[in-house]
């Protein structure tokens, strides 16, 4: 489980989180929507602990994030994929080099055949095979993106955290990539919880949405009971992403 409780972030004078509260069940998949600039993505951090709070925490598996060691927090994000928005691969590195990079950095005695297995494994997950000699300059958005989510998952973690993964795309490379997220999170019954604009993810991939606005978790529901809301302020947001 993830509990999000009172978490406040500053940068400089610009207040961006004015007390989120969220929990996130396990195995649950979850979408956060709200507008560029909300705090979505500010919000992710502070769950693996890239940023700590001015005030609140962050719970995972009763360990809260911002009170763990650098040696605590290394081992706790060990159970965390991470899906960044640009993908974040090297360019300097085949497609092998960079899946294999968390089971490297690592060091728990894989040998280069097992490394290799896993790295096949988890490419095959995300529907790409043939391609581990390539170059990130050599793939399409689309397969950076799933190149990005077979490294995100190559560690076998228990959550993972999508920043915006439709953003840059299509629309049917968009619907493949939330397809992607949806029959993984089945599959691997892992807690997903997807950052996003894009309402269409919402529809396609969201058991449950919260929906940020001025700093706050302003809507928790199902995806139904956001659409059919007659309250202003998400009618507007939904209005502006022209669902």
């Amino acid at each position: 489980m993830i509990e999000i409780n009172n978490l406040y972030k500053n940068f400089g004078t610009k207040q961006v989180l004015r007390g989120v509260n969220l929990t996130i069940e396990p195995g649950e998949t979850i979408v956060i929507i709200g507008r560029s600039g909300c705090g979505k993505s500010v919000l992710i951090k502070h769950i693996v602990g890239l940023l700590k709070p001015d005030k609140g925490y962050v719970k995972v598996e009763d360990k809260i994030v911002n009170e763990l060691s650098l040696k605590e927090l290394y081992e706790l994000r060990k159970k965390f994929g991470f899906l960044f928005q640009s993908s974040a691969l090297f360019d300097s590195m085949s497609v092998f080099e960079n899946v294999s990079l968390p089971l490297v950095e690592s060091n728990n005695g894989f040998s280069k055949s097992e490394v290799l297995e896993i790295v096949n494994e988890k490419l095959a997950l995300v529907g790409l095979e043939g391609i581990l000699d390539l170059k990130p300059s050599e793939l399409s958005g689309g397969m950076k993106k799933r190149v990005g989510l077979a490294r995100a998952l190559v560690t076998n973690p228990s959550y993972i955290l999508y920043d915006e993964p439709t953003t840059g795309l299509d629309p049917i490379m968009s619907d493949s990539i939330d397809q992607l997220i949806k029959d993984l999170s089945e599959k691997l019954k892992v807690t997903s919880v997807v950052v996003t604009h894009d309402m269409y993810s919402v529809k396609n991939v969201a058991k449950k949405v919260a929906m940020m606005n001025d700093g706050i978790i302003y809507f928790v529901g199902k995806p139904e009971e956001l659409l059919n809301s007659n309250d202003k302020v998400i009618m507007d947001f939904i209005r502006r992403t022209e669902v």
